[in-house]
Order: structure tokens, then C-alpha cells, then sequence
């Protein structure tokens, strides 16, 4: 017995060792090698300082900025802790009132505006930190953006139509656009 018990100590011992310290280790390191701006956040930085990540939104409300996807993290908008999806399907009387309100307040911020709304502007995505919005949605912010910062119209379509990725590898995911990059852009043209 004594035998068997020594065996399941030391197995769980090396495997500790195995699984616990040296996989992290080479993983890590693997990482740093090959993925290094990936494997320590995808942040972005200005002036050597990391105002956010490609991975996660954030909130904007500024007319003059384009607005991403709603978040689903409450009360503090994409909080990575947080992170979630509302779980409320379409026929739920709290998801059409939500919708109804980022609508309006859509229509508020450009009256003159009278395209349909894409659906990104106004649902929140599975993660809720979602920090891309679709083409669309930020063709439909264009205008807006545009008579806000006393700029060109097709100005600012450039830069949407620079910051839009396409699909990864050519088929995986939609085209789609990083507000927080977006925005950066259009604060570095204007301190031109």
C-alpha cells in the first residue's frame, strides 16, 4: 500500500512539474517568440503609454467619435471581468426596448440621417467587448463624424475604407472595423 501511495505522490509530483511549470514556461516563451504583440495583450499605445487592446471595445459617446457595438458588460461598459452576452433572444420586450433607445439616440446624434440602422450599432455581441463594428456601421457614422470635426466627408471615408480588415484568410469572419484604431486615426489627422 505504502508502495501505491509513493507512485500517486510522485506521479502527481511530475506531472505538477510537467503541466503546472514547465508547458506554461515553453507556451510562454513560444509566444513571446513568434506572437509577441499578441501574446502580451494586442495593446495600443500612444506616446509609450497602452490606452486600450484590439481585442477589447471601448466606450465612446463622443459625437465626434465613431461608436462601437453596444456592450453587455454592466455597469461599467467593457469590463473584461464581465464579459457576456444578455442572453435576451428577440422576442424579449428588454432587448426591443434597448434597441429602440441606441436607436434613437442614433437618430438624435444625426438627425439628418434617415439610412437603416445596422444591426452592430445597436446589439451587443456574444463577448460583449466586441471592439469592431461592421463596414456599414461605420459608413452609417460617416457623416456624422465628418460634420462634427469640420472635415471632408470623403476624408473620413478614406480612413474607414484604411482601417478595414478583411477576412482572416480570406474566408474566416466578416469584414469589420477597430473603432478604437479608427479613432486614434482621426485624432492624429486633426493634430496634423
Amino acid at each position: 500500500m505504502s508502495r501505491l501511495i509513493r507512485n500517486a505522490v510522485s506521479m502527481l509530483l511530475v506531472m505538477t512539474v510537467i503541466t503546472g511549470i514547465a508547458y506554461p514556461l515553453v507556451a510562454t516563451g513560444v509566444a513571446q517568440v513568434l506572437f509577441p504583440h499578441q501574446a502580451n495583450g494586442s495593446l495600443i499605445e500612444q506616446n509609450g503609454k497602452p490606452i486600450g487592446s484590439e481585442l477589447i471595445g471601448q466606450s465612446f459617446d463622443d459625437p465626434k467619435y465613431f461608436w462601437g457595438r453596444p456592450s453587455a458588460t454592466a455597469p461599467q461598459p467593457y469590463n473584461g471581468t464581465a464579459s457576456n452576452g444578455s442572453n435576451l433572444g428577440p422576442s424579449n420586450t428588454a432587448l426591443r426596448d434597448a434597441v429602440q433607445q441606441r436607436i434613437d439616440a442614433l437618430r438624435k446624434a444625426d438627425p439628418g440621417n434617415t439610412a437603416p440602422v445596422p444591426a452592430d450599432l445597436v446589439t451587443a455581441s456574444g463577448s460583449g467587448l466586441d471592439p469592431d463594428i461592421s463596414p456599414a456601421g461605420a459608413q452609417y457614422q460617416v457623416a456624422r463624424v465628418a460634420r462634427v470635426r469640420h472635415l471632408d466627408t470623403a476624408q473620413v471615408q478614406g480612413l474607414v475604407a484604411k482601417y478595414t480588415q478583411g477576412r482572416q484568410l480570406g474566408l474566416l469572419g466578416e469584414p469589420r472595423v477597430n473603432v478604437l484604431q479608427l479613432n486614434l486615426a482621426l485624432d492624429g489627422l486633426q493634430n496634423k
